[in-house]
């Protein structure tokens, strides 16, 4: 049942989410004794800040609240945003990872670390060891963020931006550049 719920609360937590100017990563409905834990995951190119978050839930808690016939009871509701261990699934993802490091595993081969670049349609542009490279989201098996504490060496930024240059070619076939 909390999955049927939760593809019936969709459409009107989405709409309120994208009003508030962020995109729902994910909605997830869990019973919880009497009551259901409505947990609702928001992005957006920027982050989202706690005050970001406190604005979604508002306006989230109303659509609810207007809706009190598809969720039929009482809930608690969660916002949140998502944590830096969430997988890199779609292009808004890797968009997103711009200038930052990631942890990749292919659906074949080793796991390789590198500095995401552009962000294409199949494909993301990935710095690894001076080397940028196509990397098709169909051949990742897992990517997820790795924490710096310092500033991304300049070079590599200087590479990626140079190679922004609309070199992405999402129908090509993968390839790699030594720049």
């Amino acid at each position: 049942m909390p999955n049927e719920l939760a593809s019936r609360l969709e459409p009107v937590v989405a709409e309120a989410v994208t009003a508030a100017g962020f995109d729902l990563d994910a909605l997830d409905v869990q019973q919880a004794g009497r009551r259901k834990l409505v947990k609702v995951v928001v992005d957006g190119d920027d982050g989202v800040g706690l005050d970001e978050v406190a604005e979604v839930s508002r306006a989230v808690s109303a659509v609810l609240d207007a809706h009190d016939h598809l969720i039929e009871g009482a809930y608690t509701l969660e916002v949140t945003s998502p944590g830096v261990d969430r997988p890199l699934t779609t292009q808004r993802h890797w968009r997103r990872a711009k200038f930052r490091l990631v942890r990749v595993t292919p659906t074949e081969g080793a796991e390789y670390v590198g500095r995401a670049g552009e962000a294409g349609s199949a494909s993301a542009r990935i710095l690894v060891d001076g080397v940028i490279r196509d990397v098709r989201y169909a051949d990742v098996a897992k990517a997820v963020l790795e924490i710096e504490f310092k500033q991304p060496p300049a070079e590599e930024l200087k590479l990626l931006e140079a190679d922004a240059s609309g070199t992405t070619d999402d129908d090509a076939e993968p390839k790699e550049e030594s720049k």
